[in-house]
């Protein structure tokens, strides 16, 4: 970067939804008070919610799933380094990286006086024995792919199962209160509209492929309900939907200990049967990221609800590597970005404090595709002491999920602020 450059230098760590949406809102709110620079070790953002659909729907999702962000950033002057970030040094202000485009480049610094954490996490795979050989999954495009490839080609139409192992939350956000008597819960797995999501489309797929019906899929999760965020009135609604299905539910799993050919040996002692084994990892904190000052006791950074660390306060985090998100999903990612925006535009007396000073409160927005062209659409806060609680089901939802991804791209990642307020108001009608 030229040293003839004296403005105060913003460095975000991570450029997937989070980290792209936290750069542009702090353009937004800083103007040309300051460089911003985004460091990533891939050029593009992984568009994840769509790619269970691009896979049941026979797609291809490389084809349809990534959004190049490097003309993206550039068209509002912020700077982008394609490098993998290796450590971080808070007392000097500094972020180590390695050039990412090929193999044995050296390890730069580059420094900062504000940095914004959105790193994301490890899919800890490599944690589930026999997974590299007997499961799948939809987090990636490589997965993705993978199981699409399998269903078309080796699947024999055997048993399936669906679920989560068990995440392993840390404590950062222990004693953070986003609502009057709430909090931020403990949860025993990271993510799980993704499993209900792929139950429902896997059910369609079967029967589209002449496959089967749908008792031969069993959802689980390792805690006492699941999908426990989206709140207890959603889950029943829910469940009872895939009782109707003839689909199968297993809960306090507690751990996947195991794949095997056979199945999936379980924590509390039991196995289910399965020729498909579709999972959903732990999500673990970068491991240079463990041990900072900034960092939780798993290694997720600390951050009050308005995404400051306590102890320095030129450091922020949003989306999934900051400990106060949880469960671990896109919609609160983007809540956090525009709070960060905000903060940084106070520190640099562009936004008024009292504008800038609104803490977070949680809200899971969630639409996940049920096949045969419907969807289901929650908006829920009450797991976090709220008092919304809203399922819909239908063609709409599936459609607003379709064409948010459309808009999204189209707008360079950006949502309009109605966007979500009439998405709900059409899923609603």
């Amino acid at each position: 970067m030229p040293m003839f450059d004296k403005k105060p230098h913003v460095l975000v760590l991570g450029g997937n939804f989070a980290g792209l949406a936290c750069a542009q809102k702090i353009r937004h709110y800083l103007g040309d008070a300051a460089r911003i620079t985004v460091i990533d070790k891939k050029s593009y953002l992984l568009y994840i919610p769509n790619i269970s659909s691009d896979v049941f729907e026979d797609r291809n999702p490389a084809l349809h799933q990534r959004l190049d962000i490097v003309p993206v950033l550039a068209r509002e002057d912020i700077d982008f380094i394609h490098g993998e970030v290796t450590g971080v040094d808070v007392d000097k202000r500094t972020v180590t990286f390695v050039p990412a485009e090929r193999g044995g480049a050296e390890a730069h610094v580059e420094a900062y006086d504000y940095v914004v954490f959105a790193l994301g996490n490890r899919l800890a795979f490599d944690r589930i024995e026999g997974f590299v050989d007997f499961g799948h999954t939809v987090t990636d495009i490589y997965h993705g792919e993978k199981l699409r490839q399998y269903l078309k080609r080796e699947y024999r139409g055997g048993p399936i199962a669906i679920g989560s192992a068990r995440f392993h939350q840390g404590d950062g956000a222990d004693g953070l209160v986003p609502y009057p008597g709430g909090s931020i819960p403990r949860a025993l797995a990271a993510c799980e509209g993704p499993p209900v999501e792929v139950m429902m489309s896997m059910a369609t797929w079967l029967k589209d492929n002449d496959k089967g019906e749908p008792n031969k899929i069993t959802v689980f999760t390792p805690g006492k309900m699941i999908a426990e965020d989206a709140g207890e009135e959603v889950v029943k609604q829910l469940l009872d939907l895939a009782t109707r299905m003839g689909l199968n539910y297993w809960h306090d799993t507690q751990d996947i200990t195991r794949l095997t050919a056979e199945g999936i040996e379980f924590a509390d002692g039991r196995f289910l049967q399965a020729e498909l084994k579709i999972i959903f990892p732990d999500w673990r904190a970068h491991d240079f990221l463990k041990g900072l000052p900034v960092s939780d006791s798993e290694g997720f950074i600390r951050t009050n609800l308005c995404m400051q660390n306590p102890d320095y306060p030129e450091v922020f985090a949003c989306g999934d590597c900051a400990a106060v998100t949880v469960p671990k999903l896109g919609a609160i990612g983007h809540q956090q970005s525009d709070i960060v925006g905000l903060q940084l535009g106070k520190a640099f007396g562009k936004v008024d404090p009292e504008k800038a000073d609104q803490p977070l409160k949680p809200e899971v927005l969630c639409i996940g595709d049920m096949g045969d062209g419907k969807a289901f659409w929650i908006h829920s806060n009450s797991w976090f002491g709220g008092d919304i609680q809203k399922l819909k089901l239908g063609r709409v939802p599936y459609f607003l999920k379709m064409r948010y991804r459309d808009l999204f791209f189209a707008n360079d990642g950006k949502i309009p602020a109605w966007g979500l307020d009439a998405a709900e108001m059409i899923a609603e009608r």
